[in-house]
């Protein structure tokens, strides 16, 4: 089939490298327009056109897929569908109906469960134990199209969004071929998602990436776990943002007397965070200004003492 593809970021370069492999003609890209980057705020095409104009096919980056001049071009590249991998701009139904076979978008979850914009980090905030991905047909409610393929993965214990998101996006590069593969020989039907088992997974902001300490400890470990690398998990110190990298969750000492939440005990080698069960021992932190380090090296840089408190603004009394 002659192909064209639309993904904007990094993850969707799995599935374009598949689809530019296989047997299927991929005649253009589809992506968001170069966007500010850096310290310079420099203009910087987004990884998936990097890798298309590497890749020597041709790029179009409309400001909204709506533009007539864009539905113009698409069409004079005449695709018999348009696979999809995190583009990030709503599609109108014009554009919709341009390829004889739709628009096929590769979704990180097991429809109809986690439908929206970050269905990774909702998996592993949620605590599920196997996510997926998921090839549909795109029509205008959101990721509510009939499915074509699914891919199941387990969440590990340790996984961060990040950690999830790369294995997803490499495994689904696989399907989302096969399911092209499917559609062109006829052996593939598209089937309307259950009702039932809906769920929806917004974008998450910086501030719900906020630790609240009060939280068991395996709510934070999950919240910091779901936020990186993206928007980050972070708290307050001495009034300043601290981002945080994933916690361990501990076992409570006999014997040893419970931390408050938020309290801090530091150790030569360790820094631990009370929650509203048992502590969480730090890992990797950025304080405001500082490089990201261990919490251990942190702490001796700044002479941090046990019973300090973390989370508070500066007009909170300990």
């Amino acid at each position: 089939m002659r192909v064209v593809f639309a993904g904007t970021p990094e993850v969707a370069v799995p599935a374009l490298n598949a689809i530019a492999a296989s047997n299927h003609e991929l005649v253009g890209v589809v992506t968001r327009p170069d966007a500010p980057a850096g310290r310079g705020r420099k203009l910087v095409a987004s990884p998936v056109a990097q890798r298309a104009e590497e890749l020597g096919v041709p790029v179009l980056k409309p400001t909204h897929p709506r533009d007539e001049d864009f539905q113009a071009e698409l069409r004079a590249l005449a695709p018999d569908c348009c696979p999809v991998v995190a583009y990030g701009a709503l599609l109108p139904q014009s554009a919709l109906d341009i390829p004889p076979h739709g628009w096929v978008n590769l979704h990180f979850s097991v429809l109809p469960a986690w439908r929206g914009a970050a269905p990774v980090q909702h998996a592993v905030w949620a605590g599920d134990e196997v996510t997926g991905a998921t090839t549909f047909r795109i029509v205008k409610e959101l990721d509510a199209g009939p499915t074509f393929g699914v891919m199941t993965e387990r969440v590990r214990p340790t996984d961060t969004a990040g950690d999830l998101l790369e294995r997803l996006a490499e495994g689904g590069a696989g399907l989302l071929v096969q399911t092209l593969d499917g559609i062109e020989d006829g052996s593939l039907e598209a089937r309307e998602q259950p009702a039932e088992g809906i769920s929806f997974a917004p974008k998450i902001l910086v501030e719900d990436a906020r630790v609240d300490w009060s939280e068991p400890a395996v709510a934070i470990d999950r919240r910091i776990r779901a936020c990186t690398p993206g928007p980050g998990a972070w708290t307050l110190y001495d009034g300043e943002r601290m981002k945080l990298g994933p916690v361990t969750v501990t076992d409570a000492a006999e014997g040893e007397e419970r931390l408050a939440p938020g309290v801090l005990r530091v150790t030569k080698k360790a820094v631990f965070v009370g929650t509203a069960t048992t502590p969480v021992q730090l890992g990797r932190v950025k304080a405001f200004g500082k490089k990201e380090m261990d919490a251990a090296d942190w702490a001796r840089g700044v002479r941090v003492e046990s019973g300090t408190v973390l989370g508070q603004t500066a007009g909170d009394v300990g």
